[in-house]
Parts: structure tokens; sequence; C-alpha cells
């Protein structure tokens, strides 16, 4: 009976439909290195924690998977889209944010938090979500503090040195470097559009992944002033030919006035 357990299991372990991208996806992570943690670790945590190394610690990428298919079936069970908040503080975040709430069709909030969002009716931004997502438990403590307060369960990106007070899903993952914050986003975006049958699970989702990476807007202005650098300096060259062929064209026109000049003098002496 022993074979026949195993192969059971083998197909038991395969049978999960989102089961075929977990290969794919844990390489994703380590290359964008999700499994880095903290010097530091909470007690909460050291159950996501699989080593320590050189005083990092490093985060179970199978526990981090099997939390973000967690998190998407969440997500995905709520019927309108808009009653999903996603917050955040960190400037890092705030495109991986803003795609996954484009994408998903969920609230969007970043930048610095509005106290009183969550709790008083009186502010402009009042807002009544049933899911609320935050990158950074320790960063966007006031939003996960508020969210306590009205019941609302919260899933959070925890570092290994993250508290996991009122958080109710803690997916472990480096919440602190641009890639992992954008694989993270972009892995949970793509997981709550396949469970809602946006996308198939047959076909590559035709985003990629870099749409969800921060970027500086200062990172095009050294290129376009680079361009205008370049355009002015091919035009200074053809500028000075002009100039001096208009200068040789004027000395020549005197040359040949000063012979006319001293031709008909001559013929004036004869």
């Amino acid at each position: 009976l022993f074979p026949y357990t195993t192969l059971f299991r083998s197909k038991m372990s395969t049978s999960f439909a989102y089961s075929d991208t977990r290969a794919e996806d844990l390489a994703l992570m380590l290359a964008s290195d999700t499994h880095l943690g903290t010097l530091n670790c909470s007690k909460k945590m050291q159950p996501y924690v699989y080593t320590r190394n050189k005083g990092i610690y490093f985060l179970n990428l199978a526990k981090t998977w099997e939390k973000l298919m967690i998190s998407a079936r969440i997500i995905a069970a709520i019927d309108n889209p808009k009653d999903v908040l996603v917050v955040s503080n960190r400037q890092f975040a705030q495109r991986a944010i803003l795609k996954f709430a484009t994408y998903t069709g969920a609230n969007y909030f970043g930048g610095k938090w509005t106290p009183g969002t969550l709790t008083n009716q009186n502010t402009k931004k009042y807002l009544e979500p049933r899911l609320i997502i935050v990158c950074d438990p320790r960063s966007d403590h006031q939003a996960v503090k508020e969210a306590s307060y009205m019941n609302i369960p919260v899933i959070a990106l925890c570092d290994a040195d993250s508290p996991l007070s009122y958080v109710d899903v803690a997916i472990p993952a480096n919440n602190k470097a641009i890639k992992s914050i954008a694989l993270m986003f972009y892995l949970l975006a793509r997981e709550t559009l396949m469970l809602k049958g946006t996308i198939p699970r047959t076909e590559a989702w035709e985003t990629m992944v870099d749409l969800f990476m921060y970027r500086a807007i200062s990172d095009k202005k050294p290129d376009a002033a680079e361009d205008e650098e370049a355009a002015d300096d091919e035009a200074e060259p053809e500028e000075a030919a002009a100039v001096k062929n208009f200068r040789d064209g004027d000395a020549a026109e005197e040359d040949d006035d000063d012979e006319a000049d001293a031709f008909a003098e001559g013929d004036e002496a004869e």
C-alpha cells in the first residue's frame, strides 16, 4: 500500500490549479530578494523564518507563496472590488499599490495616512472598506489601528521584524526592496484576477512585473537634457560653418569690387 499512498499524496499536492505556477513564482521571489529579512526578528514572525546566516534572517518562501494564495482568495471573495483598500506610506510601494488597484479595481490610498479616514465620518476622505491591504504594518500602523477599531480585516506584507498586532493575514516577504514589493503585489493581482476568471490560467498574464516597480520621476530628465545638449552641439558646428561661408562670401565680393575699381582707374589713366 505504500506506493499507492505516495502516489495519492503526490496527486493531492498538485491537484490545485494555482500550483502549476508555484516553481516559477518561487524562482521570481528568489531573484527579487523576497527571502531576505532583517537583522532582527519579532517573536510572532519566527515561524516564518527559514534560517539565519551572517546575522540576517531568511524567510521561508514556501510559506510566503501559500499566504499569497490565501490572500488572493480572500480578496476575490469580496463581490465589490471597491470595498478593498490598498494602503502604503512607503515611497517604493506607491506605484505597486496604484497598479494593483488599477488592475483589480480596488481603492488606493497612497502617501501620508489621514487620521480618522476609517473612524471619523466628518473627514473628507472617509472610507468604509471591507478589507485593507498594507505594505508595512510598522509604517502604516495608523491605518492598521483604525481598521482594528472598525473590525476590518488586514492583509499585510510582513518582514522579519514587523509587528503582527491587528494583522489577520501576514505575508512574510521583504517589504523594503523595490523588486520584492513589486513582485508581491504583481503576484497578488494576477492570482486575484485568475480566481475571478478575468484572465485564464492556461495563458501567461500579458502585464509585466516591471510596471509595478518604483521608478523615480527624475530618471527621465537627465536623458532629455542630454538629448537637448547633443542637439545643440550638433547645431553649433552647422551654424558656425554657415557663418563662415557667409563671411567668406562677403570677403570674396569685396575682393571683386576692389579689382573692378582698380581696373576702372587703370582705364581712366590710359
